[in-house]
């Protein structure tokens, strides 16, 4: 019904707004609560068993972190008198606020939920579960970055970056793969959060770029697995030659796009005397890359030896949309411009 898929978006757009410009916890809440309520039906359109099963972990997920925050919100009104989100100054408050806002991010050890969830969606709506649903959360560790505890949020980027890597090594399904990718670009926003929170947003803003692109050309090429990513070069050899170089661009090889934030947090964290963990966060980075280079090896490069007889894709007729173009290039070649993206931020 397009008329209750309207609703359902424009409910999501509403909530992320007053979530984003709310200055009383209520009103965050209240956000939060909306935005979880319209993407529950969109989940579950498909009636699809998994479809079913992922809407009520999402749920049951997002209810628990939403029960944290209003527990948080309420614990530092209670010391404190303050029901404005930039006086969150209670130890205990912004503890139990990390922990719910990790857990509405899927950051780790709040993570198993994500990929689930994530592979029984579809790719639409696991594009936004990846970028929309992720910006209120974002939004509030931005406006509460300068209270929350530094070295948690260090340990919680050293432990995403890391589980992101290791547990994407052996996934054959291309959702699940991008889950952990973006547990793991998570890592990297919240190990410069507290530092500097202008190269988290950048982060986010660069990410959601690339992730958009990887999702709307799997969904033209329609594949949601290596061995169906496999055949698609026959579909649309163009558009996988792309792929390739925005899988690349997500692993944060130069010379493309997704380099820029790192290069940048790296820079950044040397500069607060924390060359350790830019070095163990780049080299956990290269568990990454290797998945990242296993799709773009299966999208563009060879078939590989098998006795499994694979139906060769026909070409699709219908011309790629401009969107996915501009977005592809995007993803790809804003290197050149990266020292007007550094002042800016």
């Amino acid at each position: 019904n397009p008329q209750a898929t309207m609703i359902f978006s424009f409910s999501l757009l509403l909530g992320t707004t007053i979530t984003i410009s709310s200055n009383h916890w209520m009103m965050a809440w209240a956000g939060l609560e909306i935005n979880t309520l319209a993407i529950l039906p969109l989940i579950s359109k498909s009636h699809h068993p998994r479809a079913i099963e992922a809407a009520t972990k999402y749920f049951l997920i997002q209810a628990t972190a939403s029960s944290l925050v209003l527990f948080s919100s309420m614990t530092n009104a209670w010391h404190t008198g303050q029901w404005d989100i930039t006086q969150m100054t209670h130890p205990t408050s912004c503890l139990i606020l990390t922990s719910a806002l990790a857990m509405k991010l899927g950051l780790a050890p709040f993570h198993f939920w994500f990929p689930e969830v994530l592979q029984g969606s579809t790719l639409t709506i696991g594009l936004l579960l990846s970028t929309v649903m992720k910006l209120p959360p974002i939004s509030l560790l931005l406006t509460t970055s300068n209270s929350l505890n530094p070295t948690l949020l260090t340990s919680m980027a050293i432990l995403s970056t890391a589980l992101g890597g290791w547990m994407g090594l052996n996934q054959t399904q291309i959702r699940k793969i991008l889950a952990f990718s973006s547990i793991s670009h998570l890592g990297w926003m919240m190990a410069i959060i507290s530092y500097s929170p202008k190269l988290t947003l950048l982060n986010f803003y660069l990410y959601t770029l690339m992730t958009t692109a990887v999702f709307m050309t799997l969904n033209t090429i329609k594949a949601s697995k290596l061995s169906t990513l496999m055949t698609t070069w026959t579909k649309v050899p163009m558009l996988n030659a792309m792929l390739l170089l925005t899988m690349l661009s997500l692993a944060g090889l130069p010379p493309l796009t997704g380099f820029i934030p790192k290069w940048l947090i790296i820079q950044e964290l040397t500069k607060q005397n924390m060359a350790p963990m830019a070095v163990v966060i780049s080299l956990l980075s290269l568990l990454g890359l290797f998945f990242y280079l296993r799709l773009a090896y299966c999208a563009t490069i060879t078939l590989p030896p098998h006795t499994t007889n694979h139906i060769t894709q026909w070409h699709i007729n219908k011309p790629t949309s401009s969107l996915i173009a501009t977005l592809t290039i995007m993803s790809t070649a804003l290197l050149p411009i990266s020292p007007l993206i550094a002042t800016t931020t």
